[in-house]
């Protein structure tokens, strides 16, 4: 559930996302908030710009705050954005330690707005495979 503060906060992202329209890049902003609200770091998407498929501001925050924080600060940040994480941003977020995510459109409702958002080709994934020799450089790293 939201607050005042998050909606405050919530408002910045969405305006950050507007900005990124005027720079020519996609509609998608974010910022990290510290524990007591102050705002940490900025992003916006710049995946056509940077021809980095990976460059969603949720992401550069996500890395961000895994590099520039420590685990107990991070767990206390909250990061606000325009859009719902995707899979490849909800995979960075929690591996970062960011303790919240708050976001303003769920992604069914980008998929209402934009369609394409939604149109994205299935992945075949084949394994488990080779368990033994795979076991190898894991236990080797972690024992």
């Amino acid at each position: 559930m939201s607050t005042t503060a998050d909606e405050t906060l919530l408002r910045r992202a969405i305006g950050i996302a507007a900005r990124a329209v005027t720079l020519g890049d996609a509609p998608y902003g974010s910022l990290l908030a510290g524990p007591d609200g102050t705002i940490l770091a900025e992003a916006h998407n710049t995946v056509r710009r940077d021809n980095d498929i990976t460059a969603h501001p949720e992401l550069k925050l996500a890395r961000w705050a895994a590099r520039e924080l420590d685990p107990d600060t991070a767990a206390r940040t909250t990061l606000y954005t325009s859009c719902q994480p995707c899979g490849m941003c909800g995979g960075g977020i929690v591996r970062s330690g960011v303790g919240r995510v708050v976001y303003a459109l769920s992604t069914e409702q980008l998929v209402e707005l934009n369609p394409q958002s939604g149109d994205w080709p299935t992945v075949t994934q084949d394994g488990p495979a080779l368990f033994d020799e795979a076991r190898t450089p894991i236990d080797a790293y972690y024992r």
